[in-house]
């Protein structure tokens, strides 16, 4: 480890000029209003009654608006209407940065085989969590006076 750019990071002792940057991945979340109801998922690989926003991985020269319109789309079956920024949101246990979207959705709901169930919870029912994409559903919550 040496100093680069003002922080320890692993680099080549060869002084070959390769750095480890270690940059967090950039994630997608949508919180997807369908129907009156804010949708919640939960993820096959999750504990039964953890559910959470429909969320993945942004791609390669993909707009974070359309990737997060893909993953509704991709998880759900459903079209996304309209797509506005929350925020963005660090998320370090994870090492990812979270990009954020209230989703308006429009369609019938078809789960993919990543989803294991869904949850439709009327805005004033939706509770927001303290840490990952809970940090964007308080931010919509207050937002919208719900």
């Amino acid at each position: 480890m040496r100093a680069v750019g003002g922080l320890p990071r692993l680099h080549c002792h060869a002084d070959c000029g390769f750095v480890h940057w270690d940059n967090p991945a950039p994630v997608l979340a949508a919180l997807v209003e369908y129907r009156e109801h804010i949708v919640l998922a939960r993820n096959h690989a999750w504990a039964a009654g953890a559910f959470g926003l429909i969320t993945g991985f942004l791609e390669r020269d993909e707009a974070p608006a359309a990737g997060v319109a893909r993953e509704v789309r991709e998880e759900l079956g459903l079209d996304a209407t309209v797509v506005t920024l929350i925020g963005v949101y660090p998320f370090a246990r994870k090492h990812e940065v979270i990009i954020a979207y209230h989703v308006l959705a429009d369609g019938e709901i078809r789960l993919n085989e990543e989803l294991a169930e869904i949850r439709l919870i009327a805005p004033e029912k939706l509770k927001a969590w303290d840490f990952g994409t809970g940090l964007a559903v308080k931010d919509w919550l207050e937002r919208h006076g719900v």
